[in-house]
């Protein structure tokens, strides 16, 4: 069987430092930080009391809907179709022509509806005596909403469905949407993935496992990945969708296209619920597989977008198996690390990622890994992070990694599309 060949034709984001894709890449390649004191609520009991929020969001102007379909929508649905419009949007897809029968939708989520299970446990706890809960508390809450939400509002018929893998989350749906068009059971899908965690649960359960940053007193420098001061990474929130597509389908209606994607490698640490592999054993297994699956050689990759979350363990780890795979190849490669300026998206994370990486080919352009003020002796020095400052270079090939809590990691690897 003729595998056929997948490219992306439309992008949208929703983001700390951008509420569209051109918003995001603009500020990306400016270094602009989101991170800033937390606004939509009072944080101030928490060790950290600063995240990278989405602003002046108001979800009726993205999206206008009747008011009480909104009530019934946790805000990580609501980021989901609010980039997903805007990828569908950009990719001149005529909705009254396609058939809705071979298009859908797989989304990715680490957590949900968080902020709906919050107010209705917070709620709860205040009169244990008349437990009262929302008829859409439970339909609020459950991941699989967001792909639910987008499907029903695009009448997309074909497949729908989420996958959950922590901080691999929307990487994975990327993959599983590859695979999906390549074997020939779609024409497109709307793929990506949203996150919407900062609230007293995420805050208070990543500050309990102590993975965030508590630089209170310095929010916008906090994101410092592979810096020798890093101390835990800033919770992120927001979304991003791409449209991937049958180039057979994309070519016959004339669609510009930004990408191709050629390859995506799954792994598992299989070592610990939270901590990677020392060795990147993980990591390198997944990088490997993605360009054995895309049939490229390891010099032919010219920029890695890392996993980078700024924690202590987790950039030496990434760097070590960069190194390991790659070899002297490595020090010939721009790597960066956006959630320097994003936060970390969790479940989100893989897609906002993937549509920078897929940004950088388009444009030929890398940018920055900010907040970087000193080196760390334990992770190799001499490879090239694109510090500070955006760089512009011939990007032909690109893998963006994705790693997530319990051990699963992934790499996608997108190229530039050639006729």
């Amino acid at each position: 069987m003729e595998l056929k060949r997948v490219v992306v034709t439309g992008l949208g984001a929703l983001t700390p430092i951008g509420n569209s894709c051109p918003e995001f890449w603009k500020n990306l390649l400016n270094g602009v930080s989101g991170a800033g004191p937390i606004t939509r609520w009072d944080a101030a009991p928490f060790k950290t009391r600063f995240a990278c929020e989405v602003k002046n969001f108001d979800f009726s102007e993205y999206f206008p809907i009747n008011i009480k379909e909104i009530r019934k929508m946790d805000l990580f649905t609501q980021f989901a179709l609010t980039a997903t419009k805007e990828a569908i949007t950009d990719a001149q897809l005529d909705m009254d022509k396609i058939n809705k029968e071979r298009a859908g939708v797989v989304w990715g989520t680490g957590i949900g509806g968080s902020n709906t299970y919050c107010e209705e446990l917070v709620g709860y706890a205040h009169d244990i005596n008349n437990p009262r809960f929302s008829p859409f508390f439970i339909p609020k809450c459950i991941g699989d909403m967001a792909a639910g939400n987008i499907s029903i509002y695009f009448d997309l018929r074909g497949p729908n469905y989420i996958t959950s893998s922590a901080c691999s989350s929307s990487a994975n749906a990327i993959s599983d949407a590859f695979n999906l068009i390549r074997l020939g059971k779609v024409d497109w899908l709307v793929v990506g993935g949203s996150e919407a965690p900062i609230n007293c649960a995420g805050l208070g359960g990543f500050n309990a496992m102590m993975a965030l940053s508590t630089r209170n007193n310095d929010p916008q420098t906090a994101s410092r990945p592979f810096d020798k001061d890093r101390d835990g990474f800033v919770l992120g929130e927001g979304a991003a969708a791409i449209i991937l597509e049958d180039l057979d389908h994309a070519l016959k209606r004339g669609a510009k296209i930004y990408a191709e994607i050629a390859g995506v490698g799954l792994s598992s640490d299989a070592y610990h619920i939270t901590a990677p592999h020392p060795s990147g054993n993980g990591a390198i297994l997944s990088m490997r597989n993605a360009l054995e699956d895309a049939e490229l050689p390891i010099d032919s990759v010219d920029h890695i977008n890392t996993h980078g979350t700024s924690t202590p363990i987790g950039d030496i780890m990434e760097i070590k198996a960069i190194v390991s795979l790659f070899g002297e190849h490595a020090y010939k490669m721009h790597l960066n690390a956006i959630k320097s300026m994003i936060g970390h998206l969790l479940g989100g994370a893989g897609a906002i990622e993937a549509v920078a990486t897929i940004l950088s080919i388009y444009h030929d352009l890398i940018p920055p890994t900010i907040n970087h003020f000193a080196d760390d002796d334990r992770i190799d020095n001499k490879l090239n992070y694109t510090y500070n400052h955006y760089q512009e270079r011939k990007v032909n090939v690109a893998i963006s990694n994705s790693f997530g809590f319990g051990g699963h990691n992934v790499s996608i690897l997108f190229k530039k599309y050639k006729a």
